[in-house]
């Protein structure tokens, strides 16, 4: 229904077509390339599949993000684990990948999504193919940094998401339906603002 593709152009992975999309006052259509890295520092993207590196633990994987943009490897290491203490997975910072439940593995793609604090994190179907307990703990952790600020915007099959969420959009078949509150018409635009609920 386009929500994917919504969140790549959102991140600046893919370009619109055709309209506009506004992220931080940029036009994403006409951000050039050297300025990509800069507006995803902003942002926190979380996959459906969570592209963690097996060969490295999930300390390693979580302190990524800040290690290419340069950050020293002891301040990484610090956010790092206090990422993953966030998500409840600390104790298991030495663990690899493979080790850990596909509801742990999405927490640790919330850690490394986190760490680099940013103002909006892009979940794309962060709850699909884990158990209602191992989603609920996902949704609970993206509910926590929502409540202090930091907005999600989350795309979902799962009606069980919605509850509880301040604003949502609906696509059907790439159109916009609705924005707002649920049930509210389309507008034909919405905004996606740091500080709060998209």
């Amino acid at each position: 229904a386009g929500k994917s593709t919504l969140m790549k152009m959102v991140a600046a992975i893919e370009r619109p077509s055709s309209g506009r999309v506004i992220v931080f006052g940029q036009d994403i259509g006409k951000i050039k390339k050297p300025g990509i890295p800069f507006l995803r520092r902003n942002l926190g993207l979380i996959f459906q599949h969570q592209r963690l590196l097996n060969d490295r633990n999930i300390l390693a994987n979580t302190m990524l993000p800040l290690l290419v943009t340069g950050a020293p490897k002891a301040q990484a290491e610090q956010r790092a684990r206090a990422a993953l203490d966030k998500v409840g997975l600390l104790e298991r910072a030495k663990a690899h990948p493979l080790e850990l439940s596909g509801g742990e593995q999405q927490r640790v793609a919330i850690a490394r999504a986190i760490v680099n604090r940013p103002q909006i994190i892009l979940a794309d179907e962060p709850t699909a193919n884990l158990d209602r307990v191992a989603a609920d703990k996902v949704l609970d952790a993206l509910r926590a940094f929502n409540s202090v600020g930091v907005t999600c915007l989350i795309s979902t099959h799962d009606e069980q998401v919605l509850d509880g969420a301040a604003r949502v959009i609906r696509l059907e078949h790439g159109q916009l339906v609705s924005s707002g509150e649920p049930g509210s018409p389309a507008t034909g635009e919405f905004d996606v603002d740091a500080g709060g609920a998209a």
